[in-house]
């Protein structure tokens, strides 16, 4: 840990020039590594802060070691980067992404760990996958040097040695630390993107993106600003960042990304954000303010009508994705677990598990996200279709499967009855009973009308 005699400097103090050991790092780097140097010089940093006032550690600091007579860390932590941006620092270590290495032990590391990986918790499939964008536990070696098995790192939740969590550089990109790199999308793409997680996909199909996409040359020079405000910088095409962190008109910028956030669309069941931490008896910002502080960025482009209305379908696209699929879903498997019908203490070791997890963690995530960033064909054939198709063609017979076979136990017999008797009353449910082939005849009539409508729209 960087202790308090390296930090009696003052950000003003900081900001004259870089010092003499500076300028000694550079000389040599110049030779070994002109690429750090370059992007060094490219930066606002290289006015004021050198490679050593970021670096240097001093006695007593776990990472510490002698490099060619200069005490240094290789790791510059969050910690670090406070002695000049405070603000920015606290904002991040109180936001959801400094979090990012709680995966470490879930499902997914479930996944990296045993069922991709060697049964360690180092295994590769963790250490190149799964930690990079999460984080990891950077662990030190005798003589400061930094375990292979967690360094490089620059997750966006990574625990460092000082104590501090996450890392700078994870958006702020080495050494020139840009704003602008930050602001692009690509940049947020990095992590939020694939198969459960679709962000920079759905961004790139959304009129957002298509927008920005179209003015990006005229917009990149005015990306360096310290403000970069919707309406007032720009007209159209919003990135990531303006969103979520970015100044308004009415909003100073932030580095909590989940300051605006009024639902969390991870979990199987959507929520609002405050949902788990209202709980747990913490004081947190509501979502109804969130979502008030997102809609004044909406505002600088949108109509209030037009931000009201379009919430109200988001709302709503949530709202049936819990009801129609995530509640039942979750209750049946939870059920299932606890009744020991599958493996109770071991996942992904049953065909149910994958399905369910497919359901909820990846197209129930797309469809979700796609109607939160405004991606029609994300919320439509990549999530509410497959959704659907996942459920009813194999979580469904899945579950009749393993019920029948718990049924010709004894001892089962009678956790699988109860179980089979709230799966036939979700199938017989208003939103499920076309399944079942007992569609009430209004609602035959209504689907044969509509069929009839289309041929004659489609047959002129």
């Amino acid at each position: 840990m960087k202790t308090a005699i390296i930090f009696l400097a003052t950000a003003a103090s900081l900001a004259a020039q870089p010092g003499a050991e500076s300028g000694t790092c550079v000389a040599c780097h110049q030779a070994i590594s002109p690429g750090i140097v370059g992007q060094w010089k490219q930066s606002k940093h290289a006015k004021t802060v050198g490679c050593f006032e970021c670096h240097q550690a001093v006695k007593g600091d776990r990472d510490g070691f002698d490099h060619n007579g200069f005490l240094i860390s290789t790791i510059v932590s969050p910690k670090d980067c406070s002695r000049c941006h405070e603000k920015e620092a606290r904002e991040f270590q109180a936001s959801h992404h400094s979090e990012a290495a709680k995966i470490l032990g879930s499902l997914d590391n479930v996944l990296a760990e045993v069922v991709e990986g060697n049964m360690r918790r180092d295994s590769p499939a963790a250490v190149s996958g799964c930690w990079q964008c999460h984080g990891s536990e950077i662990k030190v070696l005798e003589g400061g040097k930094l375990d292979p098995t967690t360094w490089p790192n620059t997750g966006m939740g990574r625990l460092n040695p000082d104590g501090s969590k996450g890392s700078c550089s994870a958006c702020h990109l080495r050494h020139n630390f840009s704003r602008a790199q930050a602001r692009m999308p690509e940049n947020c793409g990095r992590c939020h993107m694939g198969p459960d997680h679709p962000q920079i996909e759905v961004y790139t199909e959304s009129k957002h993106g298509i927008a920005f996409a179209a003015h990006r040359s005229r917009y990149e020079p005015l990306m360096e600003k310290a403000e970069w405000i919707p309406g007032q910088d720009y007209e159209q095409g919003p990135t990531c960042s303006t969103c979520h962190m970015g100044a308004t008109r009415e909003l100073p910028l932030t580095h909590d990304v989940g300051s605006r956030i009024s639902w969390t669309l991870r979990p199987a069941i959507s929520e609002k954000i405050d949902a788990a931490a209202l709980k747990a008896g913490k004081t947190v910002k509501p979502w109804q303010e969130r979502r008030d502080d997102m809609q004044k960025v909406c505002g600088a482009c949108h109509a209030p009508g037009w931000v009201s209305n379009w919430y109200q379908q988001y709302d709503n696209l949530v709202a049936l994705y819990n009801d129609k699929f995530a509640h039942p879903a979750t209750r049946l498997y939870q059920m299932t677990r606890a009744a020991a019908l599958i493996t109770p203490d071991i996942e992904f070791d049953d065909e149910l598990e994958f399905t369910y997890y497919f359901l909820w963690h990846h197209e129930g995530r797309r469809a979700r996200h796609g109607a939160a960033m405004m991606g029609p064909d994300y919320t439509q054939w990549h999530g509410n279709f497959e959704v659907a198709h996942r459920f009813y063609m194999e979580f469904v017979p899945q579950l009749r499967e393993v019920l029948h076979k718990a049924k010709q136990t004894p001892a089962k017999a009678a956790a699988a009855a109860k179980i089979e008797a709230e799966l036939d009353r979700v199938l017989n449910s208003d939103m499920h009973r076309w399944f079942t082939g007992k569609m009430t005849p209004a609602e035959r009539d209504a689907r044969k009308k509509a069929a009839e409508e289309f041929r004659k729209r489609y047959a002129q």
